[in-house]
């Protein structure tokens, strides 16, 4: 059974803004980014187990997994009891930084 995939406002802001930078600033290949998150969606859904544990002192099970070409992280806790994966966070992984302002809902 897959799981069903919601965003946080702030990671929906997060990846549109991605988005955008990316279709604008990677003329050779401006709809990868898209293509590789929605493949790593699907994959997710398929597999939420996909991911590596990532510690986060206000977000218990906290995941996340990198999109290889894009080097795109996607923090996500997986909602076992519901069959959800809330992703909480898109962020660039060669910022050589992670979100900080993450508090838990």
């Amino acid at each position: 059974m897959s799981a069903r995939i919601w965003f946080s406002p702030e990671a929906r802001a997060q990846a549109r803004e991605a988005a955008i930078w990316w279709r604008d600033n990677r003329q050779k290949a401006p709809q990868l980014l898209a293509r590789e998150l929605k493949h790593y969606l699907q994959l997710l859904s398929d597999t939420p187990s996909l991911g590596r544990s990532f510690e986060h002192s206000d977000i218990p099970n906290l995941m996340r997994v990198l999109l290889p070409r894009t080097k795109y992280h996607i923090y996500y806790v997986h909602h076992v009891d519901r069959a959800e994966i809330e992703v909480v966070a898109f962020w660039g992984a060669v910022r050589g930084r992670t979100p900080l302002s993450w508090t838990r809902r």
